[in-house]
Protein backbone atom coordinates (compact mmCIF):
# COMPACT_ATOMS: atom_id res chain seq x y z
CA UNK A 1 0.00 0.00 0.00
CA UNK A 2 1.54 3.26 -1.14
CA UNK A 3 1.01 6.22 1.21
CA UNK A 4 0.05 9.67 -0.09
CA UNK A 5 3.49 11.04 0.77
CA UNK A 6 5.08 13.70 -1.42
CA UNK A 7 8.88 13.53 -1.53
CA UNK A 8 11.23 16.15 -2.89
CA UNK A 9 14.72 14.97 -3.79
CA UNK A 10 17.23 17.79 -3.79
CA UNK A 11 20.99 17.99 -4.20
CA UNK A 12 23.75 19.72 -6.06
CA UNK A 13 24.05 19.24 -9.84
CA UNK A 14 25.60 15.84 -10.51
CA UNK A 15 24.83 14.53 -7.00
CA UNK A 16 22.48 11.89 -8.40
CA UNK A 17 18.91 13.24 -8.08
CA UNK A 18 17.68 11.64 -11.29
CA UNK A 19 19.72 8.49 -10.62
CA UNK A 20 18.07 8.09 -7.19
CA UNK A 21 14.64 8.80 -8.71
CA UNK A 22 15.12 6.19 -11.45
CA UNK A 23 16.14 3.62 -8.81
CA UNK A 24 12.94 4.37 -6.84
CA UNK A 25 10.80 4.02 -9.99
CA UNK A 26 12.46 0.70 -10.81
CA UNK A 27 11.88 -0.65 -7.27
CA UNK A 28 8.23 0.48 -7.23
CA UNK A 29 7.59 -1.01 -10.68
CA UNK A 30 8.98 -4.38 -9.56
CA UNK A 31 6.01 -4.72 -7.22
CA UNK A 32 3.81 -4.53 -10.32
CA UNK A 33 1.00 -2.97 -8.29
CA UNK A 34 1.36 0.71 -9.17
CA UNK A 35 1.22 2.85 -12.29
CA UNK A 36 3.79 5.61 -12.40
CA UNK A 37 3.49 8.63 -14.66
CA UNK A 38 4.99 12.03 -15.15
CA UNK A 39 8.19 13.24 -16.72
CA UNK A 40 11.95 12.76 -16.54
CA UNK A 41 14.69 15.11 -17.77
CA UNK A 42 17.68 13.39 -19.32
CA UNK A 43 20.97 15.03 -20.28
CA UNK A 44 22.17 14.82 -23.87
CA UNK A 45 25.87 14.05 -23.83
CA UNK A 46 28.58 14.35 -26.45
CA UNK A 47 31.42 12.42 -24.89
CA UNK A 48 31.68 13.82 -21.37
CA UNK A 49 30.13 17.17 -22.30
CA UNK A 50 26.48 17.96 -21.56
CA UNK A 51 25.06 19.67 -24.66
CA UNK A 52 21.35 19.69 -23.87
CA UNK A 53 18.37 18.07 -22.20
CA UNK A 54 15.41 16.07 -23.33
CA UNK A 55 12.14 15.45 -21.54
CA UNK A 56 10.56 11.98 -21.51
CA UNK A 57 6.94 11.09 -20.71
CA UNK A 58 7.11 8.04 -18.40
CA UNK A 59 3.78 6.64 -19.62
CA UNK A 60 4.10 7.07 -23.38
CA UNK A 61 7.87 7.15 -23.79
CA UNK A 62 7.53 10.26 -25.95
CA UNK A 63 10.61 12.51 -25.85
CA UNK A 64 11.43 16.03 -26.93
CA UNK A 65 14.73 17.92 -26.81
CA UNK A 66 13.81 21.15 -25.02
CA UNK A 67 17.22 22.60 -24.26
CA UNK A 68 20.42 22.55 -26.32
CA UNK A 69 23.63 24.47 -26.96
CA UNK A 70 22.48 24.90 -30.58
CA UNK A 71 19.14 26.53 -29.65
CA UNK A 72 18.87 30.28 -30.04
CA UNK A 73 16.36 31.41 -27.44
CA UNK A 74 15.49 34.41 -25.32
CA UNK A 75 15.74 31.94 -22.41
CA UNK A 76 19.32 30.92 -21.78
CA UNK A 77 20.59 28.88 -18.83
CA UNK A 78 24.32 29.23 -19.06
CA UNK A 79 25.08 28.56 -22.73
CA UNK A 80 22.04 26.33 -23.22
CA UNK A 81 19.00 27.71 -25.03
CA UNK A 82 15.58 26.59 -23.78
CA UNK A 83 12.56 25.99 -26.03
CA UNK A 84 9.63 26.23 -23.59
CA UNK A 85 7.07 25.04 -26.17
CA UNK A 86 8.94 21.73 -26.55
CA UNK A 87 9.09 21.30 -22.77
CA UNK A 88 5.37 22.05 -22.50
CA UNK A 89 4.43 19.60 -25.27
CA UNK A 90 5.84 16.64 -23.33
CA UNK A 91 6.25 17.63 -19.67
CA UNK A 92 2.95 19.41 -19.05
CA UNK A 93 0.94 16.70 -20.83
CA UNK A 94 2.81 13.99 -18.89
CA UNK A 95 2.18 15.67 -15.52
CA UNK A 96 -1.52 16.29 -16.18
CA UNK A 97 -1.97 12.73 -17.47
CA UNK A 98 -0.23 11.32 -14.37
CA UNK A 99 -2.53 13.35 -12.11
CA UNK A 100 -5.57 11.76 -13.77
CA UNK A 101 -4.46 8.23 -14.60
CA UNK A 102 -1.56 7.11 -12.39
CA UNK A 103 -1.02 5.97 -8.82
CA UNK A 104 2.26 7.90 -8.43
CA UNK A 105 3.23 11.26 -9.98
CA UNK A 106 6.88 11.87 -10.93
CA UNK A 107 8.30 15.29 -11.82
CA UNK A 108 12.01 15.47 -12.72
CA UNK A 109 13.12 18.19 -12.49
CA UNK A 110 11.77 21.42 -11.03
CA UNK A 111 14.86 23.36 -12.06
CA UNK A 112 16.10 26.58 -13.62
CA UNK A 113 15.12 25.70 -17.19
CA UNK A 114 11.76 24.17 -16.40
CA UNK A 115 10.44 27.04 -14.26
CA UNK A 116 10.78 29.34 -17.29
CA UNK A 117 7.55 27.72 -18.51
CA UNK A 118 4.39 29.17 -16.95
CA UNK A 119 2.43 26.09 -18.04
CA UNK A 120 4.98 23.80 -16.37
CA UNK A 121 4.87 25.83 -13.13
CA UNK A 122 1.06 25.68 -13.10
CA UNK A 123 1.06 21.93 -13.85
CA UNK A 124 3.42 21.33 -10.90
CA UNK A 125 1.25 23.48 -8.60
CA UNK A 126 -1.88 21.58 -9.71
CA UNK A 127 -0.15 18.20 -9.24
CA UNK A 128 0.90 19.13 -5.70
CA UNK A 129 -2.78 19.58 -4.82
CA UNK A 130 -3.75 16.10 -6.08
CA UNK A 131 -4.20 13.50 -3.32
CA UNK A 132 -1.64 11.08 -4.75
CA UNK A 133 1.91 10.18 -3.82
CA UNK A 134 4.49 12.22 -5.68
CA UNK A 135 8.23 12.30 -6.15
CA UNK A 136 9.88 15.49 -7.42
CA UNK A 137 13.48 16.39 -7.96
CA UNK A 138 14.27 19.96 -7.00
CA UNK A 139 17.09 22.32 -7.92
CA UNK A 140 18.98 22.86 -4.66
CA UNK A 141 19.83 26.56 -4.73
CA UNK A 142 17.14 28.19 -6.85
CA UNK A 143 15.20 31.06 -5.30
CA UNK A 144 12.35 30.62 -7.76
CA UNK A 145 8.94 31.17 -6.04
CA UNK A 146 7.70 27.69 -7.05
CA UNK A 147 10.70 25.98 -5.48
CA UNK A 148 10.41 28.10 -2.34
CA UNK A 149 6.70 27.23 -2.09
CA UNK A 150 7.44 23.51 -2.45
CA UNK A 151 10.12 23.67 0.26
CA UNK A 152 7.68 25.43 2.63
CA UNK A 153 4.84 22.94 2.19
CA UNK A 154 4.05 20.79 5.21
CA UNK A 155 3.02 17.85 3.02
CA UNK A 156 6.35 17.58 1.13
CA UNK A 157 9.27 15.78 2.75
CA UNK A 158 12.58 17.04 1.35
CA UNK A 159 15.51 14.62 1.20
CA UNK A 160 18.98 15.54 -0.02
CA UNK A 161 20.94 13.18 -2.24
CA UNK A 162 24.71 13.20 -2.01
CA UNK A 163 27.34 11.03 -3.71
CA UNK A 164 27.63 9.24 -0.34
CA UNK A 165 23.93 8.38 0.16
CA UNK A 166 22.69 8.08 -3.45
CA UNK A 167 22.70 4.27 -3.34
CA UNK A 168 20.88 4.08 0.02
CA UNK A 169 18.41 6.95 -0.49
CA UNK A 170 16.17 5.11 -3.02
CA UNK A 171 15.59 2.30 -0.47
CA UNK A 172 14.67 4.89 2.19
CA UNK A 173 12.24 6.61 -0.23
CA UNK A 174 10.53 3.32 -1.10
CA UNK A 175 10.13 2.55 2.62
CA UNK A 176 8.62 6.01 3.19
CA UNK A 177 6.25 5.50 0.26
CA UNK A 178 5.21 2.17 1.74
CA UNK A 179 4.14 4.03 4.88
CA UNK A 180 7.09 3.17 7.14
CA UNK A 181 8.12 5.82 9.65
CA UNK A 182 11.79 6.64 9.15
Amino acid sequence: MISDIKIGITGLPGAGKTYALMQVIEMLQQSGEVTIGGMIDEPIMEGRRRVGFLCRDLMTGRTETFAHLDYESRIMVGKIGVDVSKLDSVAVEAILNACECCDIIVIDEVGKMEVESERFVQAVRDALDVDKPMILTLHKKSRNPLLQDIRRRDDVRILEVTPTNRNLLPHKIVRLMNGENI
